[in-house]
């Protein structure tokens, strides 16, 4: 074989290799994007043009992700909350469409004390799915619910509905250990009320 014929057969196996590598390395990153967001991988593809679209915003969330000072909650400061959801759980019974408002207020609220900007609710969900893409459905669900019921639109069902989603991503939130749960919002040391006890099991089968 002559020279010429020996480069083009280098140059190619080259590019093979390379091209294998590339599709390895892409796959190791789809999984790694998938198992860290959960179902907000597909919902971002679904959203795009294409794939590899998604992916570059879900790695860019990543990347402004990795920038904020996000930062656990002390156990008062955690307890402090706790008291506030049971509050506002036990007024939902007399006024539900007002413990609905008070229990999207309160998430904020934890949000902003772990660290994340709360001034946009798209960026809120953005940074939010880079650490809580498995819960974070349920606060785009309680928040069209509190929207509906600013305008005194929801029914009670739905606003019952939309204090288990608001709970599934607080308690998240809260990042309470496995195994405490004097800190937790049903936690013990303090009868249940019906209704909290509905919530309880709603968010718990979600």
């Amino acid at each position: 074989m002559s020279t010429v014929i020996w480069v083009v057969v280098i140059v190619v196996a080259v590019v093979a290799v390379i091209a294998v590598g590339a599709a390895v390395l892409q796959q190791r990153r789809r999984h790694r994007l998938r198992d860290r967001f959960g179902p907000e991988y597909d919902r971002t593809v679904r959203e795009r043009d294409n794939r590899r679209e998604a992916e570059q915003e879900l790695l860019a969330r990543e990347q402004r992700f990795s920038g904020l000072e996000i930062r656990p909650l002390a156990p008062q400061v955690r307890e402090g909350y706790v008291r506030k959801w049971m509050e506002v759980q036990e007024r939902f019974v007399d006024a539900p469409g007002f413990a609905v408002t008070e229990a999207d207020h309160l998430v904020t609220s934890v949000m902003a004390e772990r660290g994340y900007p709360t001034e946009n609710f798209e960026q809120r969900l953005s940074d939010l799915s880079v650490a809580h893409g498995r819960t974070l459905d349920h606060y785009r669900q309680a928040h069209v619910i509190s929207g509906r019921a600013a305008h005194q639109e929801a029914s009670t069902e739905e606003l019952r509905q939309a204090m288990v989603h608001y709970r599934v991503l607080f308690e998240e939130l809260l990042e309470v250990p496995d195994g405490d749960h004097s800190s937790r919002p049903d936690g013990p040391g303090r009868a249940e009320t019906p209704q909290e006890r509905t919530t309880r099991r709603d968010a718990r089968g979600q």
